[in-house]
């Protein structure tokens, strides 16, 4: 019992510790539209948006919480991600290949977008809609509850490219994964909690079936090799897709870290969490011990959120989502 308690307490002062030095984003704050008073109901209009969407289709909830990586990633939480292709802009990030076709959940964005804009128009950016969006979907799969700054602005630019330099893929190792989550200022500890979210969601084969063939990867259980072999046949006519998590898919959980333990995870960067002490260590107590996952998920959320965040004089507040102003 007393090394339980000692594992949670080394645990929550590093996630003290880790929270101390994110960084101060200007202009964000928590209920930024109550507080201006200038659109109220912004956070709950998403809230209800989000709670239809998934009512219907709870794969949603991995789609928008991985918007919000995919987004922040890339010139910072600028809302990039959503700028469709256009004359100016033949080739945004929407078209990029870490994003296209995997990347979900932009219907409910532009659905949110449309509620606000009657309640309150030209109020509400398509970023802060993403990071509420993210936050809604975690606790309706989760019951992961977290409050989020906001108060941000829109970019102007998107550029396929950049996604595919900068979002980490899922066959980068563990330096691969440090050196893309430091250049935006995450941790160690950012990196395994944010890759909790692997606990939802649903791949497509081609991201892991090099872990596959020509043989199973020594890095994988080779029982769930051969499972796996029998959903992503080799030379398929058809990207197959099966779920990030096969034990609980549909809940936002611990059970991730048991799957990469087991070495039952997917891709290969899950695999790599176990391939240093410190986040191997991390990775352990968040399979053992209840509620620990689910207390620090939000705050890594919340660090995310902040990167890059412009000011008003660098963006705009998007009529709609799709196309700059």
């Amino acid at each position: 019992m007393k090394t339980r308690v000692s594992i949670l307490v080394s645990c929550l002062i590093f996630a003290m510790a880790t929270q101390a030095m994110v960084p101060m984003s200007d202009g964000l704050q928590v209920g930024h539209y109550q507080r201006t008073k200038s659109c109220p109901r912004a956070e709950s209009i998403v809230k209800r948006v989000v709670r239809g969407f998934v009512r219907k289709d709870p794969g949603l909830v991995a789609g928008l919480i991985r918007m919000l990586f995919h987004d922040c990633f890339v010139r910072g939480c600028d809302g990039s991600v959503l700028l469709d292709p256009s004359p100016i802009n033949p080739n945004p990030e929407k078209l990029s290949i870490p994003n296209n076709p995997s990347l979900r959940g932009f219907e409910v964005i532009d659905a949110a977008k449309e509620a606000l804009e009657r309640a309150c128009p030209g109020i509400v950016s398509c970023a802060d809609i993403i990071a509420f969006a993210a936050r809604d979907a975690s606790y309706f799969l989760g019951r992961i509850s977290f409050k989020i700054p906001s108060g941000r602005y829109d970019g102007r630019v998107s550029v396929n490219a950049e996604a595919l330099n900068l979002l980490p893929p899922p066959f980068f190792n563990l330096t691969q994964l440090r050196a893309s989550f430091s250049s935006v200022g995450l941790s160690d500890f950012d990196l395994v909690t944010l890759s909790g979210a692997h606990s939802i969601g649903r791949s497509h084969c081609s991201s892991f079936t090099s872990r596959l063939y020509p043989t199973i990867d020594p890095t994988m259980n080779q029982g769930f090799g051969s499972f796996l072999r029998k959903k992503c046949p080799a030379n398929a006519t058809v990207d197959g897709v099966v779920p990030q998590d096969f034990v609980t898919p549909n809940s936002l959980d611990r059970q991730y870290y048991n799957n990469v333990k087991s070495l039952t995870a997917l891709f290969f960067s899950d695999w790599s969490l176990l391939t240093s002490p410190a986040t191997n260590t991390l990775v352990d107590q968040y399979s053992k011990i209840p509620g620990l996952f689910e207390a620090n998920f939000g705050k890594s959320m919340v660090k995310m959120s902040k990167i890059g965040v412009l000011s008003k004089g660098q963006g705009e507040i998007r009529r709609s989502c799709r196309a700059v102003n």
